[in-house]
Formats: C-alpha cells, sequence, structure tokens
C-alpha cells in the first residue's frame, strides 16, 4: 500500500513523468504489435480497407474470406477518422495510428476540470488498458476521449461542441450516445437539442462528399444489421460480451437475467437526474462522467478486454472524487489494476487467466463493483457539502 501511495507521489511531482509515461506506453505496444508482422494488426487493416472502401463503394461490411480479416463494425463515417493514416504505408500508418488513439485521450484527461495532480492520477490509473487498446489497434481511446470531451464542453457551456462530439461518437460507435446525458446538466437545452440534430444530419451526409448518397444510405443499413448479428454471436463469444450480462450468464449459467439486468442498469442510469439540487455541484457531475463510462462497458455485449479503456478511465476520474484513506477505496482501485487491467497482460497468472477471468467474464467484476459504489454515491450522497479543486 505504501508503495502504491509513493508511486502516486513521484507521478505528480514530475509534470513531465505523465506524458513520458503515457507515450512510451502506447509506442512500445504499437511497436511490439506491428513486429509480429501484418497478420498480428488486422484490426488496422480492416480499419484501413474501410477507407478505401467508402472510396470505391464497395461494401464495407462484406468479410472477404481470402483475407483472413475480421467484421468492420463501425460507420461510414469512421472513413474520414482513419483517412489520414491510410495513405501511408501499413506499418508508418499502424504506427500513427496507435499514437493518435493515445494522444486523443490524453488531450482530453488534460482537459478535464481537475487539477494537475489528478489528470495525473487519471492517467496513471488508465495506462495499462490504454496501452492494450492501442495495441490491439482498437478505436476505444477515441470513443473515451469524445465521451470526455462531450462532458468538457457542456461544462464550458459551449453546446455545439459538445454536441459535435457526441454525434461523431453515435455515428462511428453507438457508445458515444451515453453523451446525451450530460444534457441535463446543459444550460441551454434548445441549443444543445437543436445543434446535436444539426451534426447528425451534416456527419451523416459528410461520407457522401467521398462517395455516394445511395451507397452512405445503404452502408447505415448494412451497419445495423451487421451489428444485430454481431451482437448475437457475442452472447457466446468468450473474448466478446465481458459486460454484467455476460458475467452473470457465464456464473450462474442462465441468459434469462439479461434482461432484469439491462433494465435495473436503466432505471438506476435514470435516477440520479432526479436529484436536481446536485447538479450545480462539479463533484456530481464528474461522478456522474465516471458512471457514464464505466456502465457503457458494462452494459454492452460487444465489450471485449481492449474496450475497458473506456472503462477504466472511468475509475480513474471516480477515484480522484474519493476519500483516497479509506479502505475500500484503496480496495477496489487495486482490484481493478490487478483483475481488469492486469489480466490482459503476460504479467497476470496464465492458470487463473485462462481458467476463471476469461471464461466468467471477471474482468468486468472490479468496474460493476465500482459502478454499484457510484450508483449508491450519485444517489444518496450531498456533494453540496463538499469541495473539489
Amino acid at each position: 500500500m505504501n508503495l502504491l501511495i509513493k508511486g502516486f507521489k513521484i507521478f505528480n511531482r514530475n509534470i513531465s513523468f505523465a506524458a513520458v509515461f503515457w507515450f512510451l506506453l502506447a509506442a512500445t505496444g504499437v511497436v511490439l504489435k506491428i513486429r509480429l508482422g501484418q497478420d498480428k494488426i488486422g484490426n488496422y487493416l480492416i480499419f484501413e480497407n474501410a477507407f478505401w472502401n467508402t472510396i470505391h463503394q464497395t461494401n464495407l461490411y462484406f468479410v472477404d474470406p481470402s483475407k483472413n480479416l475480421g467484421s468492420y463494425l463501425y460507420g461510414p463515417l469512421f472513413s474520414y477518422i482513419i483517412a489520414p493514416f491510410a495513405v501511408f504505408p501499413i506499418n508508418t500508418g499502424a504506427f500513427f495510428w496507435g499514437v493518435f488513439n493515445a494522444a486523443f485521450l490524453f488531450l482530453a484527461i488534460r482537459k478535464l476540470p481537475v487539477s494537475h495532480k489528478d489528470q495525473n492520477i487519471i492517467l496513471f490509473v488508465s495506462g495499462v488498458e490504454m496501452m492494450t487498446s492501442v495495441q490491439n489497434m482498437q478505436i476505444n481511446c477515441i470513443i473515451a476521449a469524445l465521451i470526455i470531451f462531450s462532458f468538457i464542453y457542456v461544462e464550458r457551456q459551449k453546446e455545439i461542441s459538445a454536441t459535435l462530439f457526441i454525434a461523431v461518437g453515435v455515428l462511428i460507435k453507438l457508445y458515444g450516445i451515453v453523451g446525451v446525458a450530460f444534457f441535463f446538466f446543459s444550460k441551454q437545452k434548445l441549443k444543445f437539442i437543436f445543434s446535436f440534430f444539426l451534426w447528425l444530419i451534416v456527419l451523416f451526409c459528410l461520407p457522401m462528399l467521398i462517395s455516394s448518397p445511395s451507397f452512405i444510405v445503404q452502408s447505415y443499413i448494412d451497419w445495423y444489421h451487421t451489428l444485430v448479428a454481431k451482437d448475437i454471436v457475442n452472447t457466446y463469444s468468450e473474448y466478446q460480451n465481458i459486460s454484467i450480462m455476460g458475467m452473470f450468464r457465464h456464473i450462474f449459467k442462465t441468459e434469462y437475467l439479461n434482461l432484469i439486468v439491462i433494465v435495473a442498469g436503466a432505471i438506476i442510469y435514470t435516477l440520479p437526474f432526479f436529484r436536481v439540487s446536485q447538479f450545480k455541484n462539479k463533484r456530481f457531475r464528474l461522478s456522474y462522467l465516471a458512471f457514464a463510462l464505466i456502465g457503457v462497458v458494462l452494459f454492452s455485449s460487444s465489450s471485449e478486454s481492449p474496450t475497458y479503456i473506456i472503462a477504466v478511465a472511468g475509475v480513474g476520474i471516480w477515484y480522484i472524487l474519493q476519500n483516497k484513506t479509506q479502505w475500500l477505496i484503496l480496495f477496489l482501485l487495486i482490484f481493478t489494476l490487478l483483475l481488469t487491467s492486469l489480466s490482459s497482460t503476460d504479467f497476470f497468472p496464465a492458470f487463473i487467466k485462462l481458467h476463471f477471468v476469461r471464461p466468467y467474464s471477471l474482468k468486468a467484476l472490479p468496474c460493476f463493483l465500482i459502478w454499484i459504489v457510484l450508483a449508491y454515491q450519485l444517489l444518496v450522497r450531498n456533494f453540496n457539502l463538499e469541495n473539489i479543486s
């Protein structure tokens, strides 16, 4: 315990160390993956193909067996995000893609309305999961950043910017929809609604500039059917559905709890918005940001190991808002770092990983416990009696 506290003090004392720590992890993870060969960066190849397929109006969601690649699962708008990287040679583009993911989330965390010290703690807590995500060439760092930026710009009363980030998140990967919850914290609600729908229309049409209207409309239809089919596959996958539903299904050997879990989660998500008197408190609003980041992963059948950068970024935000001397808070943080983050690495005992963590989706367990604590705090705690730097 003392070693962990000393680690935090060293991390906070040297301002530049946060960036070095973060980007060294990102660059190392990407380089190690690229050195294994192009067959190990399949996700990046899928992303790169999406750009060229959009231009050539080739079905984005068709899986070519000869290429031995997985399914493309993102919206047509993603072709713009990947475009600057697709023009480079594959290995170069893959390296820049991984570093960009890390940089975008780093910037989002640096913009959070908390102290520099607390930002460093969030980066420290999220570091291993960030490396896991970029090493797998995934987009989850960007999704986490989009959600955080949408919160930040609502805080700054810049609804047009906030809703831009929400709309981008929705039209790339549906997780971005959780940003709509920050509507309740907006002081310009009509502007929020109008700008959000305007951005949806503009961004929906944007890929048509490099393709055609008919192809993009059909692509959104294909995207819907692909996600429906993938949801069915996820339910029975050992590497997907690392969620509350997946954990309960594997532990209790039943699928009948799924609907109960989803309905209960939706109700709990809604209840904090009845505490209108708490909205003026930044600690309450930040707590709900953490609540949303963790929950969007826990209640998704598409959640896999690299997705947990979104949830663990939420854990980092939750932690800085707590009384760090309480044993339960420290236990939950350490439990998350060990079981959620390190279980995806070679530092974790292989026997436990293969026979317990993976088969029972236990990677979700620490985040689930923190989500429950957050739910209790959002529903019971009087945040107006507390202060935050």
